[in-house]
Order: C-alpha cells, then sequence, then structure tokens
C-alpha cells in the first residue's frame, strides 16, 4: 500500500471517531468500536484522569502512555503536539505551561481539529490552538517551540525519517521532543502488518524499536533516552485471525514483541 492510500486511511478512521465520539475504554489505542475492525484487544494506555488540566470530553483513549510526564514541560514553554486528537495532552500541557506560556495541536483529520476547537472554546484557554495539517510538513514555522510531545501517533506516520526532520526544524535550539509511540522487536509476521485496519490501530505501521531509535538519531538529536517500555500482549485469539496455529505459537514463544515506549531527544 502506498503512502497516500494509507495517510486517507488514517484520516477516514481517526475522522470517523471524532465525528462519532465512541464510548473507547480508557488509554485504549483499539477498541471494539472500529478504530481497529477485527482487532478486539486494548492497547492498555496509561490513566489520564487524575492529572491536572485533564479534560474527559477530549480523551478520546487512543495514547499508548503520557509523554507530558517525562517531557519536563516548563511554566512558560511553547509546547507542540503532534496529533493531538480532540486535544487531551494539550490541555494536560496548558496546566504545566501556564498562563504565560502557549501549546499547539496539530491534527492530520479536520474532524478531529474541528472537536479539539470546540472543547478549548467551552474551557476558555486563549493560549491554546489547534492547527490542521501533516506531520511530514507541519505548517509550522522553524525554531518555534521548546517541546514537541505526541501520543500513539507517529507509527502511523509513513515516513518517520521526514517526521522527526520536521520535529528537528519546529524546535528550538536547545529544544527537545518527548513521544510515547508503538514499536516492536524482531519481525512482526506479514499478515499483522499488511492488513490496513490494523495499520490504522497503531501496530502495523510500528517499525523494530532499535530502528526506531537510529531513525532519531540520524536526524541529528542528542540524548536519546526511553523513559518507560511496556508489552503489549496480543491474545492468542486476536493472532489466530491473522496467523496459522505455527506462526502464533512462534510469535508467542519467539523475540518478537509489540511495546509501547517513551523516548525524548534534545535538538543540539
Amino acid at each position: 500500500m502506498k503512502a497516500k492510500d494509507l495517510k486517507l486511511i488514517v484520516q477516514e478512521k481517526y475522522g470517523q471517531i471524532a465525528r462519532t465520539n465512541p464510548v473507547m475504554e480508557k488509554s485504549s489505542c483499539c477498541n471494539t468500536s472500529g478504530c481497529c475492525g477485527e482487532l478486539e484487544f486494548s492497547m492498555i494506555g496509561d490513566d489520564y484522569s487524575k492529572l491536572e488540566g485533564y479534560n474527559p470530553d477530549a480523551d478520546l483513549g487512543l495514547g499508548c502512555g503520557i509523554p507530558t510526564h517525562f517531557a519536563a514541560i516548563r511554566t512558560g514553554d511553547s509546547v507542540l503536539d503532534l496529533g493531538s486528537g480532540a486535544g487531551n495532552d494539550c490541555f494536560v500541557a496548558r496546566a504545566i505551561v501556564g498562563e504565560t506560556g502557549n501549546v499547539t495541536g496539530l491534527d492530520f483529520t479536520e474532524a478531529m481539529v474541528a472537536k479539539a476547537k470546540e472543547n478549548n472554546k467551552k474551557l476558555g484557554f486563549t493560549n491554546v490552538e489547534f492547527v490542521q495539517g501533516d506531520i511530514e510538513d507541519m505548517p509550522l514555522q522553524d525554531n518555534t517551540f521548546d517541546v514537541v510531545v505526541s501520543n500513539c501517533v507517529l507509527n502511523l506516520v509513513p515516513d518517520k525519517n521526514r517526521a522527526f526532520a520536521q520535529i528537528m526544524r519546529v524546535l528550538k535550539p536547545n529544544g527537545h521532543f518527548c513521544v510515547s509511540d508503538v514499536v516492536i522487536k524482531g519481525e512482526l509476521p506479514e499478515n499483522l502488518r499488511k492488513d490496513a485496519e490494523m495499520y490504522v490501530g497503531c501496530v502495523s505501521g510500528a517499525v523494530e524499536m532499535q530502528e526506531y531509535l537510529e531513525i532519531i538519531s540520524r536526524q541529528g538529536f542528542k540524548n536519546i533516552t526511553v523513559h518507560k517500555q511496556k508489552e503489549i500482549v496480543i491474545p492468542g485469539n486476536v493472532l489466530g485471525k491473522y496467523l496459522t496455529k505455527e506462526e502464533t505459537d512462534k510469535f508467542k514463544t519467539g523475540d518478537t514483541g509489540i511495546f509501547s515506549i517513551t523516548v525524548s531527544g534534545t535538538k543540539s
């Protein structure tokens, strides 16, 4: 499948989520309401509900971590959230930067941006804005942000080298990023990779963990740190929909796995 087609699928599916506002499992990247088609398991993200700035209306359960927890955001910072959805991480970041900082959310899907703007209007924040745009070609100025965060989104971007190059471009000198994302260890079976619904569900778009870290390094980031990693366990009945019994047994007993990680890096 071509990158353009994958982007259209992502846009269509997340647009559907924004428009229908399904009741999703908390902190779940995938759910039974349609995000992942035949995938019937939860990514089991982290609970936001006790964080300052948390807004239930903005939490669609699409994350796989809490990047703001490790992002070292300070009062007065300018923060960019990539794939901002309905605004969940943006509003948490706003609670940290306060009145003197500012937060920008960038999302590829028009319906998500509209939903985030609606949520922000209810909250009345004048230093939070939402912009529609492509992470591979951000409509944002160079050297603008102190911190860039993202939650379970960059794995859905076809060209991850370009995505991190864009992050480097929009960060101020000595700025840094902190993202939570999905990676794999070992070689993911082809039947899992090729399913477009699973791609939108945050799994098949993932790359091998070491490759992911090397992509970050190639773009010139320093002090690359993996703060947290957690294995995502796929139930056998789900694997059975995509793999033969032999492939399933090999997958479950081998070194291959799917993980959520939270990683940061600094611009020189």
